[in-house]
């Protein structure tokens, strides 16, 4: 089983859409960790309504971002993870956790990157009266939302278009988009162990 740690920060849309893949069988997968550095997130709610195990914290109680991280990492190395998920963490990774997890930390983002990348995506498209907007899922790197490009969806942005109501396509895209770009990195990573097996 593939086992992943998801990291959000808010709500948790995007964690409740990736266990109900994986209980509906459409992701192999095993959630075995949410990280959270908002103890009063509600995504916590939602990680103990479906039993997932819980790493919550305050940053501002850590001297340095790097200690927290050590903390995680240990957590992530004690449950045998895999790929980290972020799903609306609002964090940017420190250097601890991309050395501990070189190339397996992805991240989603409500837009076409490298267009409107940070903080309020969906915003920033708007009032750039953009025609086009969409959903990018990434590796995650140094930068802010700057990593490869792993799968990328559009949608149209109408005339009439909020951002409340830009917001809900943009999640419905996120909620199958995100849960099947991790099913397709599991496989194309087991096809990959296999084929060096065989040499």
């Amino acid at each position: 089983m593939n086992k992943i740690a998801i990291f959000a920060s808010g709500n948790g849309s995007n964690y409740q859409a990736i266990v109900d893949a994986v209980k509906n069988g459409a992701l192999d997968a095993s959630i075995e960790l949410l990280v959270c550095d908002k103890p009063n997130a509600f995504v916590i709610e939602r990680a103990k309504k479906e039993s997932t195990p819980i790493f919550a914290f305050e940053p501002k109680t850590y001297e340095t971002k790097a200690a927290f991280e050590k903390e995680i990492v240990l957590e992530l190395q004690k449950r045998e993870i895999e790929l980290i998920v972020l799903a609306g963490y609002m964090r940017l990774i420190g250097p601890t956790l991309l050395h501990a997890f070189s190339k397996r930390i992805i991240n989603i983002h409500p837009s076409l990157l490298p267009s409107f990348p940070g903080k309020n995506a969906i915003g920033q498209a708007l009032q750039a009266g953009v025609k086009v907007t969409g959903v990018t899922v990434h590796f995650v790197d140094e930068g802010m939302d700057t990593g490869p490009i792993i799968a990328q969806e559009s949608l149209k942005v109408e005339e009439s278009d909020t951002e409340q109501s830009l917001a809900e396509k943009v999640h419905t895209i996120e909620h199958r988009l995100y849960p099947e770009t991790i099913q397709l990195l599991f496989q194309k990573s087991f096809l990959w162990e296999k084929e060096e097996a065989s040499r």
